[in-house]
This record gives C-alpha cells, sequence and structure tokens, in this order.
C-alpha cells in the first residue's frame, strides 16, 4: 500500500512538471506615435502597465487592455519604479540623467531628481524605502529617499555597465552587469555592493527575473538563459533561447524570454527539481525584445513596432530593419 502510495505521488509530481500551459497572442493595443521603448513595469495590484515611449511613458489598464494616460517629458526613458506606498512613480530618464517622479493617482509630474550618467534600470526597494537607479555610462547607482525625493546615494561604484535589477525583499538588490558576465548583489540599507559572481558562458547580460525560490534568471546576448543561485554565486543551467533578447519576466511558474530577433518567446521551466528546460516556443513578432508579466491575469506584454526593409549599411552590408512611425504597439501574451 506504502509503494502504490509512493508510484502515484511520483506520477502526480511528474505530470505537475509536464504540464506546460499554452500561450498565444490574445491582442495587441495600439498606441502610435515614434517607435522608440525600452523596459515596461507592471503593477499587478493596481492593474496597471507602464510602458516607457521614448520621450514620454505610457499608461495602461490591464483589466481593459486600454491606454489610459501619458507621462510627459520622460525623456530617453528606458524604465519605471513603482512605490505604492508613498503613491508614487519614478522613471529613469536616460536622455535628461535624471529621475520623474510622478503622483500615480493623477500622473502628474511631481518632481525630477538628477542620478548619474544615462540612468537605465530603476527599482523601488521595499525595506530601505529608497528607489535605485543603475547608470549605464557612468557605471554606478544612484539612491533616492522615495518618500522626500531626497539624494541619499548620489554614486554606488559597481564595477561595470549595470542593466537590469531585481529586489529580493530582504533589503537585497540583484543587478546584471552587462560587460562583466555578472550579477552584484548590493545592500539598499548601506548602499553597496556586498557580493558579485560570474554567470559565464552569458555574453552581455541584460533582462533579468526573480522566482519566489530566489533564483535569478537572466537573459544573454548569445542567445540563452542563465539560471543562478545569488545565495550560493553558483550557475544552475544554461537554456538556448531565440536572437535579439533584451528582457524576461517570470510568472506561475515559467520564465519567459523575449526574442526580438525572431519574433518569438522562449518559455523555461523547471521539468524535474533542479532542471530546467525552455518547454515551449511562443509565437510573437519582430521587434519583441522586452516583456513585462501580469502574475494575476497569468498575461505577458510585449512592446514592439512594424519594421520595414533594412536600412542601406556600410560596404554593402544591409543595415537594421527601420521601425516604422506610428506602428507601436503592445502585444497581449496568454493562455
Amino acid at each position: 500500500m506504502k509503494k502504490s502510495l509512493l508510484v502515484l505521488v511520483l506520477v502526480a509530481a511528474s505530470s505537475a512538471f509536464a504540464a506546460a500551459p499554452t500561450y498565444k497572442v490574445l491582442t495587441k493595443i495600439k498606441v502610435g506615435g515614434g517607435a522608440r521603448w525600452d523596459y515596461s513595469y507592471l503593477d499587478t495590484a493596481s492593474h496597471r502597465l507602464y510602458v516607457s515611449h521614448g520621450t514620454q511613458t505610457e499608461v495602461i489598464d490591464t483589466t481593459t487592455d486600454k491606454l489610459i494616460g501619458t507621462i510627459p517629458g520622460t525623456t530617453g526613458v528606458h524604465g519605471i519604479a513603482i512605490a505604492a506606498d508613498f503613491g508614487k512613480g519614478f522613471t529613469s530618464d536616460g536622455g535628461d540623467n535624471d529621475v520623474t517622479v510622478f503622483d500615480l493617482k493623477t500622473l502628474k509630474v511631481l518632481s525630477k531628481v538628477k542620478t548619474g550618467q544615462n540612468p537605465d534600470a530603476i527599482i523601488y526597494e521595499p525595506v530601505s524605502k529608497r528607489v535605485f537607479t543603475f547608470n549605464g555610462k557612468s557605471s554606478d547607482s544612484t539612491a533616492i529617499d522615495a518618500k522626500t525625493g531626497d539624494v541619499i546615494t548620489a554614486s554606488i561604484p559597481v564595477g561595470g555597465k549595470p542593466e537590469f535589477a531585481q529586489v529580493d525583499g530582504k533589503g537585497h538588490i540583484y543587478v546584471n552587469i552587462e560587460d562583466k558576465n555578472e550579477i552584484i548583489e548590493v545592500d539598499a540599507k548601506n548602499a553597496l555592493v556586498t557580493k558579485r559572481y560570474s554567470i559565464a558562458p552569458c555574453d552581455s547580460p541584460s533582462g533579468l527575473a526573480l522566482d519566489p525560490k530566489g533564483r535569478l534568471y537572466s537573459v544573454c546576448e548569445n542567445k540563452m538563459m542563465i539560471v543562478s543561485d545569488p545565495a550560493s554565486g553558483k550557475v544552475l543551467a544554461n537554456i538556448p533561447t531565440g536572437p535579439g533578447t533584451d528582457g524576461v519576466a517570470f510568472d506561475d511558474g515559467y520564465a519567459f524570454s523575449a526574442n526580438g530577433g525572431d519574433g518569438t518567446i522562449t518559455m523555461v521551466g523547471e521539468t524535474s527539481p533542479g532542471k530546467f528546460e525552455a518547454v515551449a516556443t511562443i509565437q510573437s513578432q519582430r521587434g519583441a525584445r522586452t516583456i513585462a508579466a501580469d502574475q494575476k491575469g497569468h498575461k505577458l506584454y510585449l512592446p514592439t513596432a512594424d519594421f520595414g526593409p533594412p536600412a542601406p549599411g556600410k560596404d554593402g552590408k544591409k543595415g537594421r530593419p527601420q521601425a516604422l512611425p506610428d506602428t507601436f504597439t503592445i502585444l497581449v501574451v496568454g493562455r
């Protein structure tokens, strides 16, 4: 009887690992305007998606998937952070070397805060109640008091070019270092880097996601996703993805790599304890290289645009395809 019960438990566990849901494009949210974008942020609690869009930030209601507002003057915006406990949002404005602080209810701009050069990733760390920007050109981080908007630490050296960041809810921030192929750990309270470890063979890590078990997922320029354990500083898995990925999101047990180069999403799951594999390839659209996840509705949002023929390049070689004006769109992918 005990042996039969054990077999049933093992079979059930195996089935749970194998049963990956099927995702597809559900709809497209037409925004229009210029075709420059970077990261998006989904505030699941308030059903709002914030999308960087060149010189402004778009706000979408995820219950209706409709555009409901725009935050102007966020020049060269890369990322968005939300401090719901203070009713404020923050954008990292790479073109102006500052942060735009806005009111979550009205979307009105409240203030501007100077940072290091080309602030890229931005994140709210809830234990210290601080917002951190990670500045690509000055290779440092700026720490800002989320309540007052005062700069607490103007420059925290990070030892390389920082990309996307995640928080663990315990006072730590994890950041991909693009030019060193590393992840660093930042102590938010003391505003300093306390750990760094290699994620080789990853080259140029950009997007970063964190799962409920504390494992990190980095997407890399050389068409792979690295799963790592920040506690031990060890790489756990190396999974092939598509080309041109810049973002990764985690939702309901799976990591999703946005592959803008071929218009796909690589879906990665833990197929058995400690073993990570690609479990599906989801069709998206060319150029959809960043991604945000709605963890209540289990939907994925990917900004992109339509593209024309490649521009003329040097020495007879073709250049990159050019995004067409007024085609900026948010793909909604779900089950």
